[in-house]
Parts: C-alpha cells; sequence; structure tokens
C-alpha cells in the first residue's frame, strides 16, 4: 500500500526529470486529473493553456502532460517557451480554466515541475493539489489513462524549440504585447543602456526583445539556451558574475533572471547587486511618494533583511512578514489590500496588474521608478542599510520538526540568546528541496558566520542525508 505524500510545494511539484513524479506516466496521470477536476467544475470541456522553460525535458513533458489532459477531456493550447507568468496572464486573460508552467525555476536542467494556475492568475488552491496528489498515489503503478508517443526522459533528439502540434504562435506575441503596451506604456527607454542576463532560459525570446522595443540600448548575455545550460552559473543565482559586463559596457543598469523569468535582481551603473529586498525599499518609497503604497504598508518574507525592516520603519512604513514563498506573499497582499511585496530572491508582485511574481514587470516598475525620478538605481537604493547575513543550507534524509530534536532545539536557543535584540534566527525547511536553511542576520559577520556553522553541525550530524 502507497503512503501518501505531499507532492506539491510551495511553488507546483518538482523533482528530476524522468523520475518519479516527474515521469511520463505519472504526468500524464497529472494531466489526466487536474482535466476531469476543472471539468467537474466548470460543467463542459476545460481549456487549459500551457508553456515551459528550455531546458531539454521540458517538451515531453508537455507532450506527456497534453495526452493525460486530453484524455481527461480538456482542450489543450501550448505558449512554447515562455515566462511562467506569461503562462499565468494567458489563463486570465484568454481565459482558460487552468494555466499550467513545465520549469524548474532557478534548478538546474536535470530537474523540472509542473506549476499550475488557477483562472486568477494565482496558484492552484491546495484543495485541488490534494485531488491530484491522490489520484497520483491512486494509478502509481498502473497503466497510465492514455498511451502515446511521449519522448522517453534521456531521449536528447528533442530540441529546445521543438513546439508540438498544439503550439499557438499568437500566445507568446499576446504576453509581449500586453507588456510593452500596457506595463510598458510611455516607458522611454531611448537613452539607456541595458545588460540583460536571460540565464539561458525563458527570458531569452522575451527580455531583450520588450526593452529594445521600448528604445533601450539593449546588451544581451547568457540569451542561447541548448537544453542543458539553463541557471549554469548565470542568471539570478550567479548575479555578481553581470558587475563585470555592466561596469565595462558603461551600462545604467543591468538585471538578471533566473530559468523562468518570475524573478529579477539588478546590478547599478556602480556594479553593486541590488536584491528583492533593495527593489521592495526602492519601490516603497516610489510609491509612497506617489501616494500609491496602500496602508503605506509592503509586504516580504521572514527572509527579508532586517535592515529592510528597519529602514521603512524609519518613513513610517510598515513591514507585514509572511512565510516563504511567492504564493504566500500573495496571500498576505490579498488579506491586507497591500500594493506590493516580494522575496529576498527577486519574486515581487504588484497584485493591481498581475497576481504572479513577474521578472519582466519587475524590471519596467523599476525603470519606470528611474525615469520618473530621473536618478538612477544607486540614488533610489541608499538609505537602506543592510544587516550582515549568512545562509546556510543542510541536506536532510528526514523533515523532522527541529522543535522535536532535544539537541536542535537547545542549539537553537543557544544561538538566540547570544544574537539578544542585535539580530535574528530563523530556522526552516525548503519547501522544494530536502534541505534544511538556517538564516542569521546580526551586528557582526563574523559572529553570525560562527553561529550558523555551529547550528549546521548539529543539523548534519542528527539528520544529515550523508
Amino acid at each position: 500500500m502507497l503512503i501518501m505524500e505531499k507532492l506539491f510545494g510551495t511553488d507546483g511539484m518538482r523533482g528530476a526529470a524522468g523520475e518519479f513524479p516527474l515521469d511520463a506516466a505519472t504526468v500524464r496521470n497529472v494531466g489526466y486529473s487536474l482535466a476531469r477536476h476543472l471539468a467537474a467544475r466548470v460543467g463542459r470541456p476545460p481549456l487549459i493553456v500551457m508553456g515551459r522553460d528550455t531546458r531539454q525535458s521540458g517538451a515531453w513533458i508537455e507532450r506527456a502532460l497534453m495526452e493525460g489532459a486530453r484524455a481527461g477531456g480538456a482542450r489543450c493550447e501550448s505558449a512554447g517557451v515562455i515566462p511562467t507568468p506569461g503562462v499565468a496572464y494567458l489563463a486570465r486573460t484568454l481565459p482558460a480554466d487552468a494555466g499550467v508552467v513545465i520549469s524548474a525555476s532557478h534548478n538546474p536542467y536535470e530537474d523540472n515541475g509542473i506549476k499550475i494556475f488557477a483562472p486568477s492568475g494565482r496558484k492552484l488552491d491546495d484543495a485541488t493539489e490534494r485531488l491530484i496528489e491522490a489520484d497520483i498515489f491512486q494509478q502509481h503503478g498502473s497503466q497510465p489513462p492514455a498511451a502515446g508517443t511521449t519522448a522517453h526522459a534521456k531521449d536528447e533528439r528533442i530540441s529546445v524549440n521543438d513546439q508540438g502540434g498544439s503550439y499557438v504562435p499568437a500566445l507568446d506575441a499576446r504576453y509581449l504585447d500586453y507588456l510593452a503596451g500596457e506595463i510598458g506604456r510611455s516607458l522611454d527607454l531611448t537613452r539607456l543602456r541595458l545588460v540583460v542576463d536571460c540565464a539561458n532560459g525563458a527570458a531569452c525570446a522575451f527580455a531583450p526583445t520588450l526593452l529594445a522595443r521600448l528604445g533601450a540600448q539593449v546588451t544581451s548575455v547568457n540569451a542561447a539556451p541548448d537544453g542543458r545550460n539553463i541557471n549554469r552559473e548565470c542568471g539570478s543565482l550567479f548575479v555578481e558574475r553581470l558587475r563585470d559586463t555592466v561596469t565595462h559596457a558603461r551600462a545604467d543598469l543591468g538585471v538578471a533572471f533566473d530559468g523562468d523569468a518570475d524573478r529579477a535582481l539588478f546590478v547599478d551603473a556602480r556594479g553593486t547587486v541590488t536584491d528583492g529586498d533593495a527593489t521592495l525599499w526602492a519601490m516603497a518609497n516610489y510609491f509612497d511618494a506617489r501616494g500609491e503604497l496602500n496602508g503605506r504598508r509592503v509586504v516580504a518574507t521572514v527572509m527579508s533583511n532586517l535592515g529592510l525592516e528597519l529602514a521603512l520603519k524609519a518613513r513610517g512604513i510598515e513591514l507585514v512578514r509572511a512565510s516563504v514563498g511567492d504564493k504566500y506573499v500573495l496571500d498576505e497582499l490579498l488579506r491586507t489590500g497591500s500594493s506590493l511585496g516580494g522575496e529576498q530572491s527577486g519574486h515581487i508582485i504588484f497584485p493591481d496588474v498581475s497576481l504572479a511574481g513577474d521578472g519582466l514587470i519587475t524590471t519596467l516598475f523599476l525603470l519606470r521608478a528611474m525615469q520618473d525620478s530621473q536618478q538612477p538605481l544607486h540614488r533610489l537604493s541608499e538609505g537602506f542599510v543592510r544587516y550582515p547575513q549568512t545562509l546556510v543550507n543542510v541536506r536532510v534524509r528526514e523533515k523532522k520538526p527541529f522543535d522535536e530534536v532535544p539537541e536542535i532545539a537547545e542549539a537553537s536557543r543557544r544561538a538566540e540568546a547570544q544574537l539578544a535584540d542585535q539580530g535574528r534566527l530563523l530556522l526552516r525547511y525548503s519547501g522544494t528541496e530536502p534541505l534544511a536553511r538556517i538564516m542569521i542576520e546580526g551586528r557582526r559577520q563574523d559572529e553570525i558566520d560562527r553561529l550558523a556553522t555551529d547550528l549546521a553541525a548539529v543539523i548534519g550530524r542528527l539528520l544529515g542525508a550523508g
């Protein structure tokens, strides 16, 4: 008898491509289950719009998902390679009954994932995810609902640009027109030199074209995807590598996307990295000056730097913290009626225009703030003093509650006592990987590094994967 477990994490279902639950048979079952539950909800054959990033497994996973969905009675259309928020936009505006993205975001190419959006553009509700999980485990090990010609997971003959039989080219053009014509309306970038790191991912066919369309002089790097180089030492996980290109080109701004372009980090003209916290700071001040910061409130996560909270407080702006994950940031944004939220990693949400984090929208909003204020990014970032922060990951064999392991609980208490009111400790598990994450902030880098290393050793000894 199979033991039920949670397959959908904070950002959809994710794992190694070709292995359960991302083997072809299970992916077909996901499509079949989703279609059946949607049909029961809407009372007709549902429409599902799909898209993917550039990793080599994306094409066969998308085909398998379509086979299952069609067996369940759905109609399917594909936008091909497109940023994750592009599918959320299409699901909302077509309208479709669901949007599905084949992507593992910032993970290496060997991984992939399935993210499902509701017609509102929000992530699929937890209740429907649980129903799909139950269907998966009921079918696991049995014949999938539809036999097809889906390629094997290791079939490398499928190219990054293989669009399949349901590709609708007007869909990706529709998203690009929305970004340029609505979000970028009246934005004049003709005097700006920009460097764009596309992470060899979904941003390649969108970001350089969009910014050039608005008048910018664009230099693109890491914009030649081959199915295996997505996120490889490039993009938002390696934004520091963008510095040299920005300074050498004397550019006004550099922007680094992740593999599915739902997050963006920046490098200013001086070569300083602007992460999600600094972006929130700049946008909060811009919105507040225009009277557009609802409730004078910003939503961030428990990972956001203590310095952001203190800087906002000094301006009379409240920082509300949510759990890690853009879906939790969105929940808090909608609950409080706030107009700005995001994560340190570069997921920024502007709920008045999109309920999904969108790196391209974030870039356009930041460029508009620079244009309207006639200030470079380093000026917009002034006033935010970052507390030293360290993050240590420990690979674990199980995610046992920390307070149920006495030695870990005691080590955490000792660390917090040493920090007192001059810092903070956050200990949590990753929502998508078998990792314990230790984040410590404080006045001195050497002290927080030592505390994090000591705590990591305790967790590794007791729960480590070996």
